[in-house]
C-alpha cells in the first residue's frame, strides 16, 4: 500500500520523471525489500512469542515441546508427567470400546431377531449405528489430547467431516424417538397407522441427508482448502463464519432440545394421569394402600426415566454448544477441548444404556450372543420377548 501512494504521488506531482523513476524493475526490486522485511519480522515475532511461551512454561514448571521437533512452524504440546498420560489414555480408551461394544450389541441384537423388527427398535438401531461411528471417532479424538495431530490436513477434514455428519444423525435419532414415545403414549390408538417401518426408514434417511448438508455448509472453505485455517503444523481445528455456528447451535442444539424437552414433557404428564387414573381404579377394588404404593411406584418410574433421559442429553451436549457459542472455544487450550468433545461423546455411550439396556429384551439377546448361540440354524426365531 505505502508504494501504491508512493507511485501516485510521482506520477501526480512529478509526472516528466516517473518514465524514469518507476519502472518496472524498480517496482519488482522494492516489492520484494518489501516482502522479505515482513518475513523476517514475522519469524522474528513467532520466535519472540515461542521464547516468552517457554519461558513462562518454564516459570509454572511446566514442559513443552514440540510436536514436530524437526520443523520451526510445528504446534507446541505440553509434556505430562507418564503415569498421567497412561492413566488418561487407558480411561478414554475404555470409554471409546465401551461405546463401540454397547453399541455393537444393540445392532447385532436388533438386526437377528425377527421380534425386535419394530418401528421402535429400527429407531433404536439407527441410533445405535450413529453411535457406534462416534465410538470409533472417539480413537481419533484422543490424539488430540496433547494438541499434536500427526495425519495431515487431509485426514483432519475427513475427521471433522465425519464427526458433523455422525454427532448430528445421532441427535437427529433422539429426536425421532422422543417423537415416537410421543405417539405411542398420548395417541395409542392411532400409532401403527402414523408410525409404519417405512416411514420410519424415510425419517431416519432425511437425517443422515441433513447432516450431511449442514457439513457441506459448514465445511465448505475446510472442503476447497485443507489446513488453511491451521496456524501451525500438527494442528487440527474446525473453523466457521459465526453465521454458521449460530445457526449450527440452532438446530443442532436448541431446536432438538426443545423437541425432545416438550415432547417429553407432554409424556410425563399423560404418564402421571394414566397413573392416578389406575389409583382410582384400583381404590374401588383394592385396599387403598396397596393402590397408593403401586400408582407413588409409576409416577417414580416414569419421573425417573424420563428425567435421566433429558439430564444426560443436557449434561453432555450443553458444555460443548456454550462454549462454542460464546466464542470462549478459542481459549481453551487443547486438553480442555479435548475434554469438552469427549463430554459430547460421552452421550453416545449413554444412549444405548438409557433406550436398549433397561429393556428385558436387551439382557436376553446379550446373553445369546455371548453364548454364540445366534449362530445356531433358526436362532432368529427366538422368543426375546
Amino acid at each position: 500500500m505505502v508504494l501504491i501512494s508512493v507511485d501516485r504521488y510521482v506520477a501526480i506531482c512529478d509526472p516528466l520523471h516517473y518514465a524514469t523513476k518507476v519502472t518496472p524493475k524498480a517496482v519488482k526490486a522494492r516489492a520484494m525489500r518489501s516482502h522479505i522485511a515482513a518475513v523476517s519480522l514475522q519469524r522474528s515475532v513467532s520466535v519472540a512469542v515461542k521464547k516468552s511461551e517457554l519461558k513462562a512454561a518454564g516459570t509454572l514448571g511446566v514442559v513443552i515441546e514440540l510436536c514436530f521437533p524437526q520443523l520451526n512452524m510445528s504446534c507446541w504440546k505440553t509434556k505430562r508427567p507418564l503415569s498421567y498420560t497412561v492413566v488418561i489414555y487407558i480411561v478414554l480408551s475404555f470409554i471409546s470400546l465401551l461405546t463401540v461394544t454397547l453399541n455393537l450389541l444393540v445392532i447385532i441384537s436388533i438386526s437377528h431377531f425377527k421380534q425386535l423388527h419394530s418401528p421402535t427398535n429400527l429407531l433404536l438401531l439407527s441410533l445405535a449405528v450413529s453411535d457406534f461411528f462416534v465410538g470409533l471417532l472417539m480413537l481419533f479424538q484422543i490424539m488430540l489430547i496433547d494438541g499434536c495431530w500427526f495425519l495431515g490436513n487431509i485426514m483432519c477434514s475427513l475427521y471433522s467431516a465425519f464427526d458433523t455428519i455422525v454427532t448430528s444423525t445421532s441427535i437427529g435419532i433422539m429426536v425421532l424417538i422422543s417423537v415416537d414415545r410421543y405417539v405411542a403414549i398420548c395417541d395409542p390408538l392411532h400409532y401403527s397407522i402414523k408410525v409404519t417401518p417405512r416411514r420410519v426408514t424415510v425419517c431416519v434417511s432425511l437425517c443422515w441427508i441433513c447432516s450431511f448438508f449442514l457439513f457441506c455448509v459448514l465445511m465448505r472453505d475446510h472442503l476447497k482448502q485443507p489446513g488453511r485455517y491451521h496456524s501451525c503444523v500438527g494442528e487440527c481445528v474446525m473453523v466457521i463464519k459465526y453465521i454458521n455456528e449460530v445457526a449450527d447451535f440452532i438446530f443442532v442444539f436448541i431446536v432438538p432440545i426443545t423437541v425432545i424437552v416438550v415432547l417429553y414433557m407432554r409424556v410425563f404428564v399423560v404418564a402421571v394421569s394414566q397413573a392416578r387414573a389406575m389409583r382410582s381404579h384400583i381404590a374401588a377394588v383394592s385396599w387403598p394402600s396397596s393402590s397408593g404404593v403401586t400408582a407413588k411406584k409409576s409416577e417414580i418410574k416414569a419421573a425417573r426415566t424420563l428425567g435421566v433421559v433429558i439430564v444426560v442429553f443436557l449434561l453432555c451436549i450443553c458444555p460443548y454448544f456454550c462454549v462454542a457459542l460464546t466464542g470462549q472455544d478459542i481459549l481453551l487450550n487443547a486438553s480442555s477441548s479435548a475434554f469438552l468433545m469427549f463430554l459430547f461423546y460421552l452421550n453416545s455411550c449413554l444412549n444405548p444404556m438409557i433406550y436398549a439396556y433397561f429393556y428385558p429384551w436387551f439382557r436376553k439377546s446379550v446373553i445369546l450372543i455371548i453364548k454364540l448361540q445366534i449362530l445356531k440354524p433358526g436362532s432368529c426365531e427366538t422368543n426375546v420377548l
